[in-house]
């Protein structure tokens, strides 16, 4: 069974990384900028490299030295808020637009791939028992 798992989770990773290429071979982006913008994009409520670390699980290091780069490329800026001058806020651009729309049309083509053939039923099935998954894993590591 848990050798199983990790296979999936390396089929997993491999089909969305073939389908989210594309965007980072034609903007010139590594997968942790692509990655990085992605999030921003469909997680307004989450906009700072804390919440892109625990959230992603991408290290320190990389997150930092991709926000580096991605603010250089003018694709987003960093803000202060309610003066609060230790949380550092990150805001896409305009110019981050077309990657974020072809990124998520990468990360649509993963997702249709991933359940074709399934039925509705399947697929809310499947959905309780990732969620039960979850909360297991999650009140392991508490």
């Amino acid at each position: 069974m848990m050798e199983q798992l990790w296979n999936y989770k390396a089929a997993f990773q491999k089909a969305y990384t073939k389908s989210i290429e594309p965007v980072c071979e034609a903007y010139h982006l590594t997968r942790t900028e692509l990655d990085i913008l992605l999030f921003l994009a469909n997680n307004s409520l989450f906009d700072t490299a804390t919440d892109i670390v625990e959230k992603k699980g991408i290290s320190k290091s990389h997150v930092s030295e991709s926000i580096k780069s991605l603010e250089a490329r003018g694709y987003l800026i960093r803000s202060y808020r309610n003066n609060n001058r230790r949380t550092i806020h990150l805001s896409l651009c305009e110019k981050a637009d077309e990657i974020i729309l072809m990124g998520r049309q990468g990360q649509k083509l993963f997702a249709e791939t991933m359940i074709k053939g399934f039925s509705e039923d399947d697929l809310k099935k499947m959905q309780e028992f990732m969620e039960r998954m979850k909360r297991n894993l999650e009140e392991y590591v508490r």
